[in-house]
């Protein structure tokens, strides 16, 4: 699925979910709204999941999924991600480069949407 074959009813109710994003000590409760405007919206594939995740269009080819863990009844993911867009030095890539989204699936449909985006040092657990 491509994020321009979402029909206007998906879209009109997508512009109005909220999400939450934390970055750079920048944060808010924004509106997917503004996210679809001033951006070319699209899907990620984030295991055998569709995503929207609030980033600058830029940056898809730049984002790696580490790891997805899904919900017990299957309505929420949790993903760790690393995105090197901005990153300038390599040896920095754990301090900058990680993410973590919350994304809940979209009522009646088949992807998920963002309702977290924050910054995260990735970290290696064993």
């Amino acid at each position: 699925m491509k994020f321009s074959e979402l029909s206007g009813e998906v879209l009109e109710r997508l512009k109005q979910r909220r999400y939450d994003l934390i970055l750079q000590k920048h944060e808010g409760g924004w509106s997917w709204e503004s996210i679809i405007k001033h951006n070319e919206c699209e899907f990620i594939k984030a295991g055998e999941h569709l995503v929207l995740l609030p980033i600058y269009s830029e940056s898809y080819p730049n984002i790696k999924i580490l790891r997805v863990v899904e919900s017990v009844d299957g309505k929420t993911l949790t993903i760790f991600l690393k995105d090197t867009t901005f990153v300038e030095d390599r040896k920095r890539e754990f301090f900058d480069a990680g993410f973590v989204a919350v994304c809940d699936k979209f009522e009646g449909e088949d992807f998920f949407t963002a309702i977290l985006y924050h910054e995260w040092f990735m970290i290696e657990n064993s």
